[in-house]
This record gives C-alpha cells, structure tokens and sequence, in this order.
C-alpha cells in the first residue's frame, strides 16, 4: 500500500496521539486526512473526525508517503497503541476487524442509544469528542485500574503504559519494557477513550507487539 524506504518524517503516531519522529517501523498505517503540506511537514493534527487504523498491504496498492494533495499516511507500534490514539479499524481494508469493532462498541455502550442501523459517523463523532478537547488537547480520564481491560493505556509517572493480564508495561516505539510499577487499588489517568475501553470490555481485543507477550512469557 505504501513506500516505507522514505525519509524519516513527523508520522508514528504514539498513545497520546501525538505524532513524533523516529526510525521505528509502524505495524500498521493510520489516515485522519491530509496534514501534511508541500514540504511534507505536519501542519494540522487532523482534518477528519473519521481517524481509522488500516493494514500496511492492502491490494497491491503502493503510495508514496505525504504526496502533494494526498492523505497523510501514519504509523503505529501496534493496534493498541492506535486505539489510544482515537484511531478505529478501516471499512475497507479491514472489513472483519470493522464489523468486529463496530459489534463489540455497540455492546459496549448501549447508552449511547445506537443500534447495528447507526451510522458509523455517529460513532465517530463520539470518539472525536473522547480523543481530544475543542482546543486540540488529548482527553483523558480516572479509573480505577481493576476496572480496565487488557489493550488499555493509562499514565504513569506522565509516560504510556499498556495494561495487560493484570500488569501495565511502558510504551516505546520499538515496543513494551518492563515496569517496575506495580498497579494497586487507587485512580489512574486512562489514555484510551472511554467508548473504546467499553468496547474491549465487551470482548473486542485489540493487536498487541510482541514485546509485550515475551515480558507475560517471561514472568
């Protein structure tokens, strides 16, 4: 679907949905419209309220990254961590993840008064008001961490940190590190929005790096 021998550019995208720039490969390319201008450097955090998640080879597809008038190609360490973001799976590329997120959302948030018939824009919308503030600040929100489901991001000691099987491990672009933080009873700071969160609670399980299952393996 894309060229990935380019330059190094401002598009991996970390939990935060802050883009930053690093040689680290992406597992999987993301699109929120195109923010990029003629220099191919980031000029906006986002043109559409539609911020999907795709697959990296799609058809044989190839692009080259950040051309003129073209969308802005993103990258992430994994599904995890574009979750976090505000990012959702393509329609196209990833029909089944699609259909399996848009199920297991709806199951997960029943109050929002949607139903199979909704629209995926009404869900996005929700996200877009989860992700980040009218002033372009990312939303978080307190949890008390035995309450979040495994794919979940939470803060600690203000750096991202992948909660899974009872353990949270750092994020990195290259991928997960141990932790010497050993997460008790008390409120913490969740990255993910919260409509996502309901949804892997609903059974919706999102792809972790491998980093993060060697650790588990290990422990």
């Amino acid at each position: 679907m894309t060229n990935l021998e380019e330059k190094m550019l401002q598009n991996r995208v970390d939990p935060r949905g802050t883009l930053i720039v690093t040689p680290a490969r992406g597992h999987w390319m993301g699109n929120r419209g195109r923010i990029h201008d003629e220099k191919k450097e980031i000029v906006r955090s986002f043109r559409l309220k539609a911020w999907i998640t795709c697959l990296l080879a799609f058809k044989g597809r190839r692009r080259a990254v950040m051309a003129p008038n073209r969308y802005t190609e993103l990258f992430f360490l994994d599904e995890a961590t574009a979750f976090a973001a505000g990012h959702r799976p393509c329609f196209e590329c990833r029909r089944n993840d699609y259909e399996r997120f848009k199920l297991f959302w709806l199951k997960g948030n029943t109050d929002k008064g949607f139903d199979e018939r909704t629209s995926i824009k009404e869900i996005d919308k929700v996200l877009h008001e989860e992700r980040i503030t009218k002033d372009g600040v990312k939303q978080t929100y307190k949890e008390q961490f035995k309450n979040l489901p495994d794919g979940a991001f939470i803060l600690v000691r203000e750096q991202p940190f992948l909660v899974t099987d009872g353990s949270v491990f750092e994020w990195s672009p290259y991928g997960y590190k141990e932790s010497d933080f050993i997460p008790g009873q008390e409120r913490v700071t969740v990255l993910t929005p919260r409509s996502i969160v309901k949804a892997f609670k609903a059974g919706y399980r999102p792809q972790v790096h491998e980093s993060c299952l060697v650790h588990i393996t290990d422990q």
